[in-house]
């Protein structure tokens, strides 16, 4: 009887052990899968970059920065050439706060009421419909700004030329919403219900208390949904290309047309260019200024949401 339960338990700690042990592999090579994840997105960034570096490099030997940065004519592809980048710059801009005076406020808004307000099947309906309305194709939103927007603004506006930024950035405003909703209520989602409880205890109301307590409690997540509503915005391509003209004039007016940088990408690398010709590093050049404006957002992000993080 001794004999048969020491083998027993032999084979029981031999058990134990081969499910130690195939547990250890398995969380490794978990372990190693997430790791090489992380390392894959870090390498694409970086080669990326050096991409954007090699071919601008290039374009600067043969246009100086000041010029690129002060010259306010963009016309790489005519026989008088200039390299100015403030044509491309303003009409980034513009469409981009157009764009955003719309999202920023309304998907807020959905934020809150979803968040706050909205009864549980009310809020499960209106989720998958917003996440619908981000998943329409980009070229989609560009027709609907062409074909029906910009008739719309025209009724209004009769001195509307058919392709304008005011079309273009109110569509690509409507197009961001779902982002800048869906991630803003999920932050509000997130803070603790015991805040909202003293919060009613002291009297204040559902609204004051999303106003004053959750919203600053969940800026940190909403302050992501903005960099990431402006990244969108910024880095847009095929509604400007097709509502906003592609016409690189230097203009703050949303009533004339004008061209952006990703849709002077989308211009030249639609053309015959040779590849290595200084028309053609022009696109690297003008993806690189882009590259540095979103990364200047995102580091303003990054501060903002490291000071509130603190703070709350």
């Amino acid at each position: 009887m001794a004999d048969k339960s020491q083998n027993k338990k032999i084979i029981l700690d031999a058990g134990k052990l081969g499910y130690s042990f195939r547990r250890r592999i398995h969380e490794r090579f978990i372990e190693s899968f997430l790791f090489l994840s992380a390392v894959l997105s870090v390498v694409i960034m970086l080669a990326i970059i050096v991409m954007l570096l090699k071919e601008s490099i290039v374009f600067f030997q043969h246009v100086s920065i000041w010029d690129f940065l002060t010259d306010t004519q963009w016309t790489p592809l005519f026989a008088d050439a200039h390299y100015g980048i403030l044509p491309l710059v303003s009409g980034t801009v513009v469409s981009s706060l157009i764009a955003l005076s719309v999202a920023l406020p309304m998907g807020t808004i959905i934020a809150i009421y979803l968040s706050e307000f909205a009864p549980f099947t009310v809020r499960e309906l209106a989720k998958p419909f917003l996440e619908l309305l981000g998943g329409i194709p980009t070229v989609v939103y560009g027709y609907f700004a062409l074909l029906f927007v910009t008739p719309l603004l025209q009724k209004i506006f009769p001195e509307l030329p058919g392709f304008n930024l005011l079309s273009a950035g109110l569509v690509m405003g409507i197009m961001i919403i779902p982002y800048v909703s869906s991630m803003t209520e999920d932050a509000m989602r997130a803070v603790p219900m015991n805040l909202r409880e003293g919060s009613y205890a002291m009297g204040a109301t559902r609204f004051q208390t999303a106003i004053r307590v959750v919203m600053p409690a969940a800026f940190s997540g909403i302050a992501a949904a903005y960099i990431l509503g402006i990244s969108r915005a910024v880095g847009e391509t095929m509604v400007v290309a097709i509502a906003a003209g592609m016409q690189p004039n230097l203009t703050w007016n949303p009533m004339e047309p004008a061209a952006t940088i990703t849709a002077y990408i989308v211009q030249v690398s639609l053309g015959d260019l040779p590849h290595g010709s200084i028309g053609y590093q022009t696109i690297f050049a003008a993806g690189l200024t882009l590259l540095v404006i979103t990364l200047v957002f995102n580091i303003i992000g990054h501060v903002l949401r490291k000071r509130y993080r603190e703070i709350y």
